[in-house]
């Protein structure tokens, strides 16, 4: 039994991140906007907000001598524990849902963190047999889910069975309608170039994505493709789809990030608990120097807030 009713704002807890980022600075400046949409508790360093800000830190690490755009084990270990904590708290029902500011990878491996990101950490604590990670734009009103995700290339490839492309197409379909209100209609990204040219520069479209493309419509699923990735986000194709499974990473992530730019939400599909975050990294680069933009923030937290609601209807 989760906080949210009909009749109050959900409670979301705003992770931090890796306080050595620009988790911080931008979760300051959303901050007066934040409670239009929910009732937001900040799990971080108190230490590094201003005054006003709801904020709990459940973890026992020395940050005082973290460096802002430097990697820190410390850090890492933080920014680990405040999800740990966060994830707990939706899983016990004393919270809604959790929208993350980033982390760093690589300050998690010099913690010891036996995970490369969010979505794995996320996946592991709430014992998610199937999950996907997504972007979505509101504007768009376009969700794209990835198969395979952080790993390299060549293992990428070998982890696309059509058992993986069908799990994203069916969790696409389940998470779509509560995004846009809309049936899903998803269109399925080819692997290769060309969806391989009839098997010209590949066989993995007619022996793993069309396969499982027909599974899915079987299951009465609106699923199309596969479709050329360098294709499947021009206009005409954008104005048939409303979920696109893409097969990596750099497929869904490069197209929706030169779509929506900072209006893009990270969002797990498939986990029992809400979830979603900035689709943007920690940009060590420009840290502590004011100018890092909100609105990424702002707009996870506003798909957030929905998902809740969606889920307790």
């Amino acid at each position: 039994m989760t906080l949210h009713n009909a009749n109050s704002k959900p409670k979301l807890l705003i992770t931090m991140g890796d306080c050595a980022g620009i988790g911080p600075e931008i979760i300051a400046q959303a901050w007066p906007k934040l409670g239009e949409h929910c009732h937001p508790v900040v799990i971080g360093d108190p230490t590094r907000l201003p005054a006003g800000v709801e904020c709990f830190n459940p973890s026992s690490a020395d940050l005082s001598r973290v460096e802002l755009g430097a990697v820190s084990a410390e850090a890492g270990r933080a920014a680990y524990d405040w999800l740990c904590f966060a994830i707990d708290e939706c899983l016990a029902g004393r919270a809604d849902g959790i929208v993350t500011c980033p982390l760093n990878k690589e300050g998690l491996h010099a913690a010891g963190v036996p995970f490369p990101g969010h979505t794995e950490i996320l996946a592991h604590r709430t014992g998610a047999k199937s999950h996907a990670m997504l972007l979505y734009d509101d504007e768009l009103q376009l969700a794209v889910a990835h198969v395979t995700l952080h790993q390299s290339v060549r293992t990428a490839v070998a982890d696309i069975t059509a058992e993986s492309v069908l799990a994203t197409i069916r969790l696409l379909n389940g998470i779509v309608p509560r995004l846009t209100g809309t049936p899903a209609r998803i269109g399925v990204s080819a692997l290769n170039p060309h969806a391989s040219d009839g098997g010209l520069f590949g066989d993995e479209e007619a022996r793993i994505i069309a396969p499982a493309v027909r599974s899915a419509q079987a299951a009465a699923i609106d699923a199309t493709g596969p479709i050329a990735a360098d294709a499947i986000f021009l206009p005409h194709n954008r104005a048939k789809f409303n979920g696109v499974a893409a097969m990596i990473h750099d497929h869904g992530h490069i197209a929706m990030k030169l779509l929506g730019g900072r209006r893009a939400v990270n969002v797990t599909a498939g986990l029992s608990i809400v979830r979603t975050s900035v689709a943007h990294g920690t940009a060590y680069d420009i840290a502590g120097r004011g100018i890092a933009d909100e609105s990424s923030l702002i707009a996870a937290v506003k798909v957030a807030a929905r998902l809740v609601t969606k889920r307790s209807d």
